[in-house]
């Protein structure tokens, strides 16, 4: 990893588990901060996610792998009194905590803000939730499934004929994560010319609001009440759809006159630019129908990646549709090496790192997610425990076992 990443300077304390809190922390695992995963003794619940039973028996599942490379894993009992002058112990040394339990949790532990900032005033405590500090849900719990139901997600993804629709991945969790990155991002530039620490109250719930700000807009301002739009696009315009080639489909990202023009004549229709139904983008939504079946039939004599690749070369925005294990063969990421080859307990595998490159700074997983308790006793010396003392609180089940 190259030597001066922005946050190689950081200490993060990560109290987070499944996704939103593990997703946000990670995104400055890769960017140098020394990032200590606090796990119960039974480990991230993530752990043992059952997509693949073998990884989920060794603890090590492929989401877990994911969230949390170049992080170090401490195992500890927080149920335990004996474990909070542990914490207390670390604090002091942290520049930034974050966790993702339900409001009142780490308080009834001795782990709010309020008290570890008397020892840490420079402290940068992030908090990522359902609903936040406040309001009448704040206690409610909340996973990604039930933020995509009450935000509005789900009412407007899907085909109308099946009904409202959950998105293929943890969208809102993922949301919230990326949220709280940028709050401590923010709250670190902050102090550094202040020297104070601060509070980070996120909401799962807000944060998927505010990429739904357009369609916000829309409601508030123009009373439009969202529904299933099938593969439309948000523009409405229906150029920008699903279309049916010979061997599978392709979306079209048709969005302007010049590019309308130029799939029609790529398609070998120019003829029906003359058509009046095609005319402007007011009848061609009138007569979308027509449109779509002229467009399908001139793509039925060659396939997706065929037409992807002519109107692309023609300039017309497109892509065939594809499944994940079939765009990480994509010679793009090959390209820009986005996907980055980790050595882990079971071989070498390919993961993605970050969204973004700069000069000699990308983004890099050095480490693979560490074994649960990995590096407690590691964490410990350095926090000044000796060998006895942490033999001590092992023996007291405090800590979990000496990793093999």
């Amino acid at each position: 990893m190259p030597t001066s990443m922005p946050f190689s300077q950081v200490k993060i304390l990560d109290f987070t588990r499944y996704v939103a809190g593990p997703f946000a922390t990670f995104q400055f695992a890769v960017l140098g901060a020394d990032v200590i995963k606090v796990e119960p003794l039974e480990g991230d619940p993530t752990r043992e996610s059952p997509v693949d039973k073998s990884l989920a028996a060794a603890k090590m599942s492929p989401t877990f792998f994911a969230m949390n490379p170049n992080k170090r894993s401490i195992a500890l009992d927080l149920k335990s009194p004996e474990s909070i002058p542990v914490i207390h112990s670390l604090i002091k040394d942290i520049d930034v905590l974050c966790e993702n339990f339900r409001p009142g949790v780490m308080k009834n532990l001795g782990l709010d803000y309020d008290t570890l900032k008397a020892l840490n005033p420079r402290l940068i405590y992030c908090s990522i939730s359902g609903f936040g500090h406040s309001g009448p849900e704040k206690y409610t719990a909340a996973f990604d499934g039930k933020i995509q139901a009450m935000s509005g997600v789900m009412a407007m993804n899907g085909d109308p004929a099946g009904g409202p629709t959950r998105i293929g991945f943890a969208a809102c969790d993922l949301i919230a994560g990326m949220t709280g990155a940028f709050a401590i991002s923010s709250a670190l530039y902050e102090r550094a010319n202040t020297g104070q620490g601060a509070f980070l109250d996120v909401s799962m719930l807000d944060s998927t609001l505010v990429f739904l700000s357009s369609q916000v807009s829309e409601a508030t301002m123009s009373g439009i009440q969202h529904t299933q739009m099938g593969n439309q696009s948000v523009s409405r315009k229906p150029t920008g759809n699903r279309f049916k080639t010979g061997d599978g489909d392709i979306v079209l990202a048709v969005m302007n006159e010049k590019q309308f023009i130029k799939l029609l004549t790529t398609l070998g229709r120019p003829e029906a630019l003359n058509d009046p139904r095609f005319a402007d983008w007011a009848t061609r939504t009138e007569h979308e129908k027509a449109l779509r079946e002229l467009i399908e039939t001139a793509m039925s004599g060659h396939g997706a990646a065929y037409w992807e690749k002519t109107l692309t070369a023609a300039d017309v925005p497109c892509g065939a549709i594809r499944r994940v294990d079939q765009i990480i063969e994509h010679p793009q990421l090959e390209h820009r090496a986005a996907l980055q080859k980790v050595k882990t307990f079971k071989g070498e595998f390919r993961m993605a790192a970050a969204g973004f490159q700069w000069q000699d700074k990308a983004p890099t997983i050095e480490t693979g997610a560490p074994l649960l308790g990995e590096h407690t006793d590691e964490i410990l010396l350095q926090a000044g425990y000796s060998a006895e003392q942490i033999q001590q609180l092992r023996g007291k089940g405090v800590l979990g076992p000496a990793p093999a």
